[in-house]
């Protein structure tokens, strides 16, 4: 059972500039130590983090929300498994959204994807519901 799917695209180029203006205010707002140390490492460091903006964002609108009741930024975060395969983690707020939407004798499942093709990152998150059998 489906429980949500949230979409976004951001632009990279827009990301950069932010980076740019506000810096580690910006990056210690939005993104996990782990999200940072992620996109430090990388050289397209703007195009890591608009995924993982991107990835927020849809997640947001998969648990329903968007940006808003209560969610903070840091409330959602991607890291990757061995393989690459991202995978959505919420705490807080996000988590306690994610546990009302789901069905008593159910776990949620949240499934993301990202990609980029410059100036665009894309992010989907599907939130599943299985039965706990």
């Amino acid at each position: 059972m489906i429980l949500g799917i949230g979409t976004d695209l951001a632009n990279i180029e827009r990301i950069e500039r932010t980076l740019e203006r506000f810096g580690d205010r910006f990056r210690n707002r939005v993104f996990t130590e782990i999200e940072q140390r992620k996109a430090e490492r990388r050289r397209d460091t703007a195009g890591t983090y608009a995924k993982r903006w991107a990835a927020k964002e849809a997640c947001s609108k998969a648990l329903g929300t968007g940006l808003r009741m209560g969610i903070a930024w840091k409330d959602m975060s991607v890291t990757n498994l061995r393989s690459g395969q991202p995978v959505m983690h919420v705490t807080g707020w996000a988590e306690e959204r994610l546990r009302a939407i789901t069905p008593e004798g159910h776990e949620a499942v949240i499934h993301v994807t990202l990609t980029d093709d410059h100036p665009w990152a894309q992010a989907v998150v599907l939130i599943e519901a299985r039965p706990l059998n």
